[in-house]
């Protein structure tokens, strides 16, 4: 099974012939140009193909595309706030290296620690958040200038020094 990386949502309709606008946060004035599909997640792992006809920029973070099938306003308006996702390799390609969304699926260290796969990057103000998985718990890591230590591209690694007791409240006895 092909790995999904989340890069926006698409925020509105554009226009009568079903074009829809995409926020993404790839990091980098982009088009997708070239790009074959996004996708959107039906259900829990399950990702829906949408074909892409045509994509414009129209600003750092936006883009305009028009999807097979999706041909009137009132359709494109069905698929407002859903989030968009793309395989690995297309998502390899278009994310700037210098973006925050390109720590996905990096392991992150804590004090020499593997504390787990970085599944989704939610950007705030002032931090970044990384949502990485323990079993059945969810954690957030927050990233900022007192928590991170360095970041290994090579090996796709986030090392961090985390206050003690922070992962602690994640754990349920």
């Amino acid at each position: 099974m092909s790995a999904y990386f989340k890069i926006g949502k698409i925020i509105a309709a554009h226009g009568l012939e079903g074009d829809v606008i995409l926020q993404h946060s790839l990091g980098k004035k982009t088009s997708l140009k070239g790009i074959e599909a996004i996708f959107i997640e039906d259900r829990k792992d399950s990702f829906l193909p949408y074909f892409v006809l045509l994509t414009k920029i129209k600003n750092d973070e936006e883009i305009y595309l028009r999807l097979e099938e999706i041909n009137t306003r009132e359709t494109a308006l069905k698929l407002i706030r859903k989030e968009i996702w793309l395989k690995e390799e297309d998502f390899k390609q278009y994310a700037s290296t210098s973006a925050s969304i390109s720590l996905l699926g990096f392991q992150m260290i804590d004090k020499g620690v593997n504390l787990g796969k970085i599944e989704e990057i939610i950007d705030q103000p002032h931090q970044i958040l990384c949502k990485i998985w323990q079993g059945a718990n969810e954690i957030l890591i927050p990233l900022h200038e007192q928590t991170l230590e360095k970041i290994d591209r090579k090996n796709r690694t986030v090392y961090v020094n985390l206050p003690d007791g922070l992962l602690d409240i994640y754990r349920k006895d």
